[in-house]
């Protein structure tokens, strides 16, 4: 599946070394202003080529839209947008066209479509996540219309963890590092594993301010687990955590329990949801990505034909894949709070009376 959401969708399309990326985002409303700079900006935290921790691979990731704004606003009908590849270099990736390397989803393509597009790995690399991002962008400003505001940053790498969670600090962080205390090391871990041509894994934290209570649909579409289903589809990804997370195994209900009083809960362990709806308070999620696959240390495969053999990588790839994904975690949480907000006018018929009467 290329489609995501149901009211407010998106269809992404492209592989990493064709000839552009791209998607075409659905039921957006009509009357919001579409600010291009602002979608540039998005993609630029997101882009590849930035610094000594990330990927050397240089893309300009400009977005042009194609259709669904007239003079600055949205029509209301779909809007395409489309990011041309600029800086491939498939040249790199012939010595593996007939062998899976490790860690990646050459394998299990292979075997589910008897053909796949080696160069970068296609459609499953992580270079299609940038028109995950233009889409993030135009839910943002939706959601932007509402008040509400997500930030993400990074709050572990390579078991390195932060204390303290400072969104204003990530912002100007190389590594979107969260604990200014924490930096250095969790830099000096990721330059060490790439000097010795391996990566480290990390952890994204993506935090909502001012959602409305009520967003989520029991049973089958609730927040959380829409926010799981999104989280869980970034590359690398392989675990979430909402609110306390796995932590709240080891607590007593009465301290996991959020105390109410006219002013408020009294804590968040339930990461703003319960029973499956937003609760008004802040959303606290994070994701776990695994170290990125893409390491240039010979290792143990096989081909397509079942030999045994050796795989040793050349290319360009990111020594930590959860910097750039934090910024790809941030979009899609948009993303899904953006389709549960229009999901949620039809809850009430004092929403449908306050259009038609």
């Amino acid at each position: 599946m290329n489609t995501f959401g149901q009211k407010f969708r998106f269809t992404t399309f492209g592989e990493s070394h064709g000839k552009a990326l791209g998607c075409v985002v659905d039921g957006v409303p009509a009357g919001i202003r579409i600010d291009e700079s602002f979608i540039q900006e998005e993609m630029d935290r997101r882009k590849p080529g930035q610094n000594a921790y990330a990927t050397s691979r240089k893309e300009g990731d400009k977005v042009e839209i194609l259709s669904g704004v007239f003079e600055g606003v949205t029509t209301g009908t779909p809007i395409s947008m489309v990011i041309f590849n600029e800086n491939q270099k498939s040249k790199d990736y012939s010595n593996v066209k007939d062998l899976f390397r490790p860690g990646h989803a050459d394998f299990t393509y292979f075997h589910k479509y008897g053909i796949r597009d080696y160069r970068g790995g296609g459609r499953s690399s992580a270079r299609e996540t940038a028109a995950r991002v233009a889409a993030g962008a135009i839910a943002k400003l939706m959601l932007n219309e509402i008040n509400v505001q997500i930030q993400s940053g990074i709050c572990e790498i390579d078991g390195i963890k932060g204390s303290s969670f400072d969104f204003e600090y990530a912002k100007t962080s190389e590594i979107f590092a969260l604990d200014k205390s924490k930096e250095d090391f969790q830099k000096e871990a990721i330059l060490n594993a790439k000097k010795e041509h391996n990566s480290v894994g990390g952890v994204a934290l993506v935090n909502v301010k001012n959602c409305p209570i009520g967003l989520g649909e029991p049973l089958y579409y609730k927040l959380d687990s829409q926010i799981a289903n999104a989280m869980m589809g970034i590359n690398a990804v392989k675990g979430v955590e909402i609110g306390d997370g796995i932590e709240s195994v080891s607590l007593k209900g009465q301290d996991n329990n959020d105390e109410i009083r006219s002013t408020g809960f009294k804590s968040n362990h339930s990461g703003g949801m319960l029973g499956g709806i937003s609760n008004g308070d802040d959303i606290n999620v994070k994701i776990y990505f695994k170290p990125t696959p893409s390491i240039f240390i010979k290792q143990e495969t096989i081909d397509i034909n079942n030999n045994e053999v050796d795989c040793e990588l050349k290319g360009r790839h990111d020594p930590c894949v959860a910097i750039r994904g934090s910024v790809v975690a941030e979009s899609m949480m948009a993303l899904v709070l953006a389709d549960m907000a229009l999901l949620n006018l039809s809850s009430k018929i004092d929403n449908i009376k306050k259009i038609y009467n």
